[in-house]
């Protein structure tokens, strides 16, 4: 008996410091790679606002976007959809070009003006690390999941620094209604690392701050509940349109290179309809502007517009920035009419579209705090339970897999991925 016990003892300490050791790998190189994105992406913003005739290479950046993922790219194409398919099945190996591709492409999307945020390259970027730890180490095949989750972990938290949202965003967006606890200790160290790797690096993050925060009434926490379910269904609006533009284009543009270029050209032509440039990029300058003071009513509705025209034509980035956008802004706009302070229905619209777009509200939650500092804990947490729930089956990722159903009323099988889901629905009517 003694002899066992000693055993097992030996087996734990020797598999944990094997993922402290993986885990801390993941986040130093991940830490550095989101360090050089985001300081890229922000000298090539800077560049494209100083100069605003660079929009109209938007249609050459899509073309080239295209090339790349046509002749260079092949089995990276899907991008984040791609390493959340390998966690479920592990039928192929994640190709380690999809980092260096996607971060090329999101240079380009970024430098000219297309709309998409950075934690999609990040993501991708640690998915190939990852898999090139693996190989590295040879590391076993049942461990490789593992691994690439902890790489999720690494990307989100670095990109954002925020190293406890981080954690949990790569154990829960996996699946829906099942976190992944056995892969907490890669998860911690690879956030964690990432996180300081990119802030020792110099990264310094976008900060919001929260104002004013209403009374806690039965009034304040009805309205909450309102303005989330509103919150969720914007979310559903614009994966539907995302997705459908996606598809519309993959089946009328099978070309990678005319579908980039003719986004492009539609993104051109929305700067001239909307009449402003605003939407163009990350949109942090209007981000700030939802915290702080007022923005046009509609702003929310042309950042949807704008975002999944760019990412369903073929260009490359991360989608959680310009949902920021979408629902700050959307908070702001309805900030009056609720009667609640502007910077704290922005937090909570922020919070509660993304947390509808991406099914992690654990997750989201987390964030909420580590962004504005632990105020109005209680309304984000409201919040977040709300918009998942009312944002149903839909999600920027069509391969996230639904472990549980969010209800045994909607009777939709176990196991299923979101785009299953919504072909069987598409079907049925």
């Amino acid at each position: 008996m003694e002899t066992n016990r000693k055993e097992q003892w030996i087996t734990f300490m020797t598999t944990l410091t094997k993922w402290l050791f993986w885990g801390t790998l993941i986040g130093l190189a991940v830490g550095t790679t989101s360090a050089g994105l985001i300081f890229t992406n922000d000298a090539l913003t800077n560049t494209r606002e100083a100069n605003g005739w660079l929009i109209f290479l938007l249609p050459i950046g899509g073309a080239v976007i295209g090339f790349l993922y046509r002749y260079f790219g092949d089995g990276s194409r899907a991008g984040n959809d791609l390493i959340l398919e390998y966690i479920h099945d592990g039928k192929n190996r994640v190709p380690l070009r999809m980092g260096p591709i996607v971060f090329l492409s999101t240079f380009i999307t970024n430098g000219l003006g297309g709309s998409t945020g950075r934690e999609g390259a990040a993501i991708q970027m640690a998915g190939s690390i990852s898999e090139a730890v693996y190989r590295l180490f040879r590391v076993a095949e049942a461990d490789r999941r593992i691994l690439l989750i902890a790489g999720i972990s690494g990307g989100f938290g670095s990109a954002f620094g925020t190293p406890i949202a981080g954690v949990v965003f790569g154990m829960e967006v996996v699946a829906l209604g099942r976190l992944r606890f056995d892969a907490v200790v890669p998860c911690f160290m690879a956030s964690l690392v990432g996180h300081l790797t990119a802030t020792l690096w110099g990264v310094q993050h976008e900060h919001h701050v929260i104002e004013q925060l209403p009374d806690y009434t039965v009034w304040t926490f009805t309205m909450i509940v309102l303005l989330s379910i509103g919150f969720g269904l914007i979310s559903i609006l614009y994966c539907q349109i995302r997705h459908g533009i996606y598809h519309f284009s993959k089946t009328y543009m099978p070309n990678l290179i005319v579908r980039g270029f003719v986004g492009g050209l539609i993104l051109i032509a929305l700067v001239y309809v909307v009449g402003s440039r605003d939407y163009l990029g990350r949109g942090l300058p209007m981000v700030d502007q939802a915290f702080e003071g007022t923005v046009p009513a509609f702003a929310f509705f042309a950042k949807i517009v704008f975002t999944a025209v760019t990412m369903g034509t073929g260009f490359r980035g991360g989608e959680a920035i310009p949902l920021f956008f979408v629902g700050s802004t959307l908070g702001n706009a309805l900030a009056p009419l609720a009667g609640f302070p502007v910077s704290f229905l922005a937090a909570v619209g922020l919070i509660a579209v993304f947390c509808g777009a991406s099914q992690a509200p654990l997750a989201c939650f987390l964030l909420s705090i580590e962004l504005f500092e632990g105020k109005g804990t209680l309304f984000f947490f409201i919040a977040c339970i709300v918009s998942y729930l009312c944002s149903g089956h839909h999600g920027i990722y069509p391969t996230q897999k639904m472990y549980e159903p969010k209800s045994r009323l909607l009777d939709l099988p176990a196991g299923r991925t979101i785009s299953a889901i919504e072909k069987q629905k598409k079907k049925l009517s």
